[in-house]
């Protein structure tokens, strides 16, 4: 989720409570071997042991498609402290696949078999080596195949979204096809794709047959989800984050975003936020529509405070 789930992002969510393991956005890696710099900027949990200052690990992800470069940055991530190491198999955006990067590479099982190889033998044994794929790029038909090379080149785990590149994110998730991928390799694999609720968490696990469940957008749109879910699993009662506690959260997260980007980058990022919480909040749609015609720093702040005072 590039440009969605950044360090902020993840500190706010995890702090809220119910997530077990966060994933970067991913690294891209196209002709160099990247700078500690780099690393650090996209994943300064680094800095802190690999975990958000809540302590959930966060694995570093890479997306490419040279498996030596792959394989030597996954090393330095790993010397820098990275927790595991995620391949990228499922990006949908044109310009990644253009580049021979995410979702394309499933046309190509031998590709990714050996870029996971090569990762998997550049990065210590004691460190997790895992990956991210779709069903395939134009359909389903080397889902299977892509599967079977991931797990033969040495991979610890699978995630899959359960949709081809050309289906994007438009419903359904096909959660039947990661059944069979479960079936037919043994590492673990989790299931991923639309997940927004209890029911589509409980019939994600029915139909895939999976332990694990990846949330991606369901946790942007309502950031209490995984809470919500963790909580009903261990039959203890939701409390759930009222619209009061959720402005109090933007707020908290604008504020972070003041502290550390550039002071152009902070309204898009709120827009993009309350963009995917009009899904569970109503009252998001209103105050998107007022933090859209905003450009500067202290009206929106001080929009946001208004707003939560006179919830």
């Amino acid at each position: 989720m590039e440009g969605v789930v950044d360090y902020l992002m993840r500190d706010v969510l995890t702090r809220i409570g119910g997530i077990d393991l966060c994933v970067t956005e991913f690294v891209r890696v196209s002709q160099n071997l990247l700078p500690d710099s780099v690393f650090y900027r996209l994943a300064p949990e680094l800095l802190r042991g690999g975990t958000t200052p809540s302590g959930v690990p966060v694995i570093v992800q890479l997306l490419g498609s040279d498996p030596e470069l792959m394989a030597a940055n996954a090393a330095r991530a790993a010397a820098l402290g990275a927790p595991g190491i995620d391949l990228n198999f499922g990006c949908p955006a044109k310009t990644v696949n253009r580049n021979r990067g995410g979702a394309v590479l499933l046309d190509t099982p031998m590709d990714v078999h050996s870029i996971v190889a090569a990762v998997r033998r550049a990065v210590p044994a004691d460190i997790p080596v895992t990956a991210k794929m779709r069903l395939g790029y134009s359909d389903k038909a080397l889902a299977l195949d892509n599967a079977q090379a991931i797990f033969e080149a040495g991979a610890d785990g699978l995630a899959v979204h359960a949709r081809t590149k050309v289906e994007g994110y438009r419903p359904p998730a096909y959660w039947e096809y990661i059944a069979q991928i479960r079936e037919a390799i043994p590492i673990p694999v989790t299931a991923n794709g639309e997940v927004w609720s209890w029911d589509d968490y409980q019939r994600c696990r029915e139909v895939s047959g999976c332990r694990d469940v990846m949330i991606g957008r369901g946790l942007i749109s309502r950031p209490d989800l995984a809470r919500s879910i963790k909580r009903r699993l261990q039959g203890e009662p939701e409390a759930g984050i009222d619209w009061f506690e959720m402005q109090g959260l933007l707020l908290d997260y604008f504020d972070q975003i003041v502290a550390d980007k550039v002071r152009g980058y902070v309204h898009g990022r709120l827009k993009q936020w309350l963009h995917q919480l009009k899904r569970h909040y109503p009252q998001a749609e209103q105050l998107f529509s007022q933090v859209k015609t905003l450009r500067d720093v202290e009206p929106i702040r001080q929009l946001l405070i208004e707003q939560r005072a006179a919830a």
